[in-house]
């Protein structure tokens, strides 16, 4: 295939030009190393290689201009904007830039458009006094900052644009400007020829440079447009040629290089909806395997993406075996593990407060550049820290506080924590420290460190850009006006890739396609509000103003990317098109235009498919551990120790569960309880009980009895909380709620029992909190069993015992009963609760034998209305009493599950959800 490039160089050639004297000015710097190449295989002989340079370096030589990036042009716009605006109505930096990037840009359109300043300010201001909402003389202070703003935007240009040209630098608009400017002058100084080859949309400033050097005959321009395009008055990939070739006086003498005819030959054109952007990845991943295999090095292939982002998820499903590959995009370097640690950083001190909660600081000692810092032998600090954060449920910590549990490492977690103080100075001063610790335990293995080391170089530069200007400018005086310009120059920093520039698989973005040819094309992201990008208006300027004066809409640039997307397709003989076909709150689901116009057009014969990724059969078959000698053991070892209830109703939930918390000993990983958990309010509970009645085991209990203990509940519960909750904080927020709870909770179980001692009833303490132990016969077993558990509480009430169990949770009568005594080890939900209460009845008629009958049944805090909820057997009529009878049927379906449990024959199988 003969590229755009190739056909330009050999016409020059042929017309008698020498290559080496021409002055080749190009849309972009990537076309000029394809440019080298293609000269390369025109030129035969050995020549001096010709100036090949972009339309931007050729601008800012005309201009005798330097551009400067965005942040340091918000720099200079802010001098003049304090030295325009009286310094009661000033606004801070960080402010300013919000509005102002939106003015610079607009700056930039109107002087590459070459509107007149003064017409266009002016015109804008106008409209802006007939928009206002107030008729009337009196304005208010809010109209007339309103209107003021207005009437200022030409006194800021004028004084902005002064200033850059004084410094003899400029953004572009600017350059284009001067530029322009400069032309007549540069036309009588210069004798050499310029090429100007692939340009389409052109900006008035360019268009006016560009026919200066045509009229001068100093130039020539190549066009790079199909006749299909041209021809078709509206098709939008010709809508800036045609408009060249018809207003241009020198095509009305000169000939119109070039329009070709490649489009309409025969091309395979696939077009594939993928859903999501990670589908897309994968197909792109697919298409290359099988490209592969029919082109191994893949010449002459290119991997565009119409949405950036997805040079990660591409590169991740590049085949291995491709060897030969370059990314013309860098790599962006707010993706990099090292951006998370400073935007960590900043979030912490941005909030300039005496206490760091728990998750920030967990998180910065955890981070993968931090961590290793703490590392003393083989004992790291760092953890030592978040294990006493955890163990103490610690929430929010000062600076003196974590350096205490650092011990070893309180210099280091000073550099890390110590506050900011809202100074932008001490904040860049410590991102370079915190570098160059880094960098000092990275230099230790340099070898293995060597990206690390890349990308600590990367982030010692933005800070120092950082500093200088701060330091020249003096513009940043707090944390949060530093982190948005840290956010605005990280976002325009890259990591560039090193490849085969000239070789193998080519993966770049939608502008960087510009001017090169390729057989095999492949496009993701052909969504609408991708390609193209829709209607998107980041201007102070109107639709409306932006037509009267000539200034680029969306419209324009639909029209720019339908270029580029046909461009790609023109001399192409291969191509597939991905679009995301799922719905997306901004860019998924529909189609774009462009593959409804490939298809409407009926030039090529399009094959569109849907592709679903390969779901994977999912093995659904139940977990399954299998009882091996060394599992029967440590059944033996826990059932000689003692099945408590709970452990025996986790088997009958899950015996997975039982498996990894009874013979594994799995707990719950620890976390910091920010908010008390139901289960620590549910201890706290308990211990305040037991705390209150403990003085009244083996007494009658009195009205006076309960009424001693009322004053003792809150300074009993703040006791327990202390003891259970660690350090964590109970005076404000949900756990003060908690804590009200928890004393409500006692004080209502409290009226409860005067209640009751009111109504003639008698209450005997006969046991709180105890903890039973007893053996079990299980002849089936060759081994020990015992059963283990703590009982809340016994009592005689009016004579008969009763065991209680208190639950802080909501408990219903409906689920302390039983009809079938062989359904208790069956369903978990329904029979749990009574599978507990039976087994503290059974332990404790087995420590000492009960007066039947007896009474167990639970104390729910959340339904005390209901009062003691006792036990009861389902049959011909309800039965509250528990006789020997009923400890005999529990204790025979006890001994089922426990054989169960240990019958080596049956494995411990996970039950279906």
């Amino acid at each position: 295939m003969k590229s755009f490039i190739f056909d330009v160089l050999e016409s020059l050639k042929d017309k008698g030009e020498d290559l080496s004297t021409l002055y080749f000015i190009l849309p972009s710097k990537r076309a000029g190393v394809f440019l080298r190449q293609e000269l390369s295989a025109v030129v035969k002989k050995t020549i001096f290689s010709p100036t090949i340079i972009s339309i931007e370096e050729f601008v800012e030589e005309l201009a005798e201009l330097t551009t400067i990036n965005n942040t340091e042009l918000l720099f200079e716009f802010y001098n003049t904007y304090l030295a325009l605006t009286p310094k009661q109505e000033q606004e801070s930096f960080e402010v300013f830039s919000k509005w102002a990037q939106i003015l610079l840009q607009d700056f930039n359109e109107i002087d590459r458009y070459l509107i007149p300043q003064n017409q266009i300010f002016d015109y804008l201001a106008a409209v802006k006094e007939l928009d206002h909402w107030s008729v009337g003389n009196d304005k208010t202070e809010v109209i007339k900052n309103y209107l003021k703003f207005w009437n200022k935007l030409k006194l800021y240009y004028k004084h902005y644009t002064q200033n850059l040209i004084a410094k003899k630098t400029g953004y572009q608009g600017l350059i284009y400007r001067e530029a322009v400017e400069n032309i007549q002058n540069y036309c009588t100084l210069t004798k050499r020829k310029h090429i100007f080859l692939g340009f389409n949309a052109l900006n008035t400033a360019e268009e006016t440079i560009i026919q200066e050097l045509l009229k001068n005959n100093l130039a020539e321009i190549f066009w790079d447009i199909d006749e299909t395009f041209i021809e078709n008055k509206i098709h939008d990939a010709g809508l800036f040629t045609r408009a060249h070739k018809t207003k241009w006086k020198h095509f009305e003498k000169h000939p119109f290089n070039w329009v070709t005819k490649h489009y309409k030959n025969d091309k395979n054109i696939e077009v594939l909806g993928v859903p999501k952007n990670i589908g897309q990845a994968k197909a792109i991943g697919s298409i290359l395997k099988k490209l592969e295999t029919k082109n191994p090095n893949l010449k002459s292939t290119a991997v565009v993406l119409g949405d950036e982002n997805l040079l990660i998820p591409i590169l991740n499903s590049v085949p291995e075996s491709i060897s030969k590959l370059n990314i013309t995009m860098g790599f962006p370097l707010s993706s990099i593990p090292l951006a998370s640690l400073f935007e960590q950083l900043f979030s912490v001190h941005k909030k300039a407060s005496e206490k760091y909660y728990y998750k920030d600081i967990i998180g910065l000692l955890s981070h993968q550049f931090i961590n290793p810092l703490f590392l003393n032998g083989t004992i790291n600090t760092a953890s030592i820290v978040i294990d006493t954060i955890k163990k103490n449920n610690l929430v929010y910590l000062t600076v003196s506080e974590i350096r205490q549990y650092a011990k070893n490492n309180a210099s280091l977690i000073e550099l890390i924590f110590n506050p900011w103080k809202d100074d932008a100075n001490k904040a860049i001063e410590n991102c370079f420290k915190i570098i160059n610790k880094v960098k000092e335990y990275l230099s230790t293995n340099k070898e293995d460190n060597l990206i690390s080391l890349e990308y600590l170089f990367r982030f010692n530069k933005l800070f120092n850009e950082l500093f200088r200007l701060n330091n020249t400018y003096k513009h940043i005086q707090d944390i949060s006006a530093l982190f948005s310009i840290y956010t605005e120059l990280l976002s325009s920093e890259t990591l560039d890739f090193k490849g085969e520039p000239l070789q193998g698989l080519q993966v770049m973005g939608m502008l960087e396609s510009r001017v090169l040819d390729f057989e095999t094309v492949i496009i993701s992201s052909v969504n609408e509000g991708v390609l193209p990008s829709g209607k998107t208006n980041n201007s102070f300027i109107p639709f409306d103003i932006k037509i009267e004066n000539k200034l680029p809409t969306y419209k324009e640039k639909d029209a720019v990317y339908t270029y580029h997307f046909y461009r790609l397709l023109q001399r192409a003989k291969n191509i597939f098109i991905l679009y995301n076909t799922e719905v997306d709150v901004l860019t998924g689901g529909e189609k774009s235009r462009f593959i409804n116009q490939l298809e409407l057009e009926n030039i090529h014969k399009i094959n569109h498919k849907i592709i679903t990724p390969k779901v994977p059969g999912f093995n659904n078959k139940l977990k399954e551990i299998v009882k091996t000698k060394t599992v029967i053991n440590q059944l033996k070892e826990v059932a000689q120790r003692g099945f408590s209830p709970s452990s025996l109703t986790n088997y009958i939930r899950n015996p997975l569960d039982f498996y990894y918390q009874s013979l594994l000993g799995i707990k719950n990983i620890e976390e910091v309880e920010e908010t008390v958990a139901a289960n620590t309010m549910g201890t706290v509970v308990h211990d305040t009980l037991e705390a209150l009645y403990k003085p009244y085991i083996n007494m009658e209990l009195k009205i006076e009895d309960i009424k001693d203990m009322m004053p003792k509940i809150e300074s009993n519960i703040e006791m327990f909380f202390k003891k259970t909750y660690a350090e964590g904080d109970m005076s404000k927020g949900k756990n003060l709620i908690i804590f009200e709870i928890a004393k409500r909770y006692v004080q209502n179980f409290l009226n409860l029992e005067i209640e009751d001692l009111k109504a003639g009833n008698t209450i005997k303490i006969l046991a709180l909190e105890q903890k039973t132990e007893v053996p079990l016969n299980i002849p089936e077993l060759n081994f020990n069993v015992k059963l283990k558990g703590t009982v809340d509480r016994v009592d005689l009430y009016n004579g008969i015992t009763r065991i209680i169990d208190y639950k802080t949770g909501k408990v219903n009568n409906n689920q302390v009963s039983i009809t079938n005594w062989e359904d208790i080890n069956l369903d978990y939900k329904k029979y749990s609760k009574s599978f507990q209460i039976l087994a503290y009845a059974y332990m404790m008629n087995a420590l000492k034998p009960l007066d039947f009958p007896v009474e167990a049944g639970i104390i729910s805090f959340k339904n005390l209305n209901s009062g003691f909820i006792k036990f009861t057997q389902k049959g011909g009529k309800k039965n509250s009493l528990i006789t020997q009878e009923n400890l005999n049927s529990y204790f025979n379906e006890l001994k089922k599950l426990i054989i169960e449990i240990c019958n080596p024959e049956i494995n411990f199988v996970e039950k279906e959800v």
